[in-house]
């Protein structure tokens, strides 16, 4: 099992910039179409922004429309975390990244055959680094 990351919210609020702690620490979202990895094509790995926790592979990332990164399936369901949020009037599945909580996105159940689930992820909890 992975250490947990135990920074205390002065040392993210140091670590991240305004932004991403906006949406890793207190569970925002970013604006739909407007993150630098809604429609990335290239192959390669996705990272935790918070703590570098290999997150997804770009094999599973697909096109979903809905203006945010979309996965099928984590790298290991043993990176990320699910919490009922039902924040905003309504029930959903949030993910978080299992080595340091912070907020990623949400899973919703009308993703591709394979798995069936759309992870809708926010492009600034994560760092992308192309295949060589």
């Amino acid at each position: 099992m992975t250490a947990k990351d135990s920074k205390s919210e002065d040392e993210w609020k140091q670590k991240l910039t305004k932004e991403q702690y906006h949406v890793l620490r207190l569970k925002g979202t970013e604006r739909p179409f407007s993150g630098k990895y809604w429609n990335n094509r290239e192959k390669g790995l996705y990272y935790c922004a918070g703590c570098g926790a290999p997150l997804f592979d770009s094999n599973a990332q697909f096109e979903s429309g809905c203006g945010w990164p979309s996965f099928s399936a984590p790298i290991s369901d043993k990176d990320v975390d699910m919490q009922s949020d039902l924040s905003l009037g309504m029930k959903r599945e949030e993910v978080l990244c299992n080595k340091c909580g912070s907020h990623l996105g949400h899973v919703f159940d009308d993703g591709p055959k394979l798995t069936g689930l759309r992870y809708c992820i926010n492009s600034i909890s994560l760092d992308f680094k192309p295949e060589v």
